[in-house]
């Protein structure tokens, strides 16, 4: 991710999935959180990131509640071609 072109798509991609309450992207850090109550753990967000051209993993962090999942997100979902504006 590395524009607010990219930040729209993972919003986008990740709103309508069940469960999920909101979604916060801190470009700068390539960092999602997704808070609400995801009965289907965290597999659901990865693969929408992934889907939308965005591979992610879980990041570890202590602080974060139950209810709240945060993927990290990586890449253009264009492939580095600039489709979104990145480059």
């Amino acid at each position: 991710m590395s524009c607010g072109s990219c930040v729209k798509h993972v919003t986008q991609a990740l709103q309508p999935l069940p469960g999920v309450r909101g979604v916060e992207v801190d470009l700068p850090s390539g960092r999602v959180r997704v808070s609400g109550e995801l009965a289907q753990g965290s597999a659901p967000l990865l693969r929408a990131l992934t889907d939308a051209g965005y591979p992610a993993q879980l990041a570890t962090e202590t602080s974060i509640p139950a209810a709240t999942s945060q993927p990290k997100a990586s890449g253009c979902h264009s492939g580095g071609t600039g489709g979104c504006g990145c480059r």
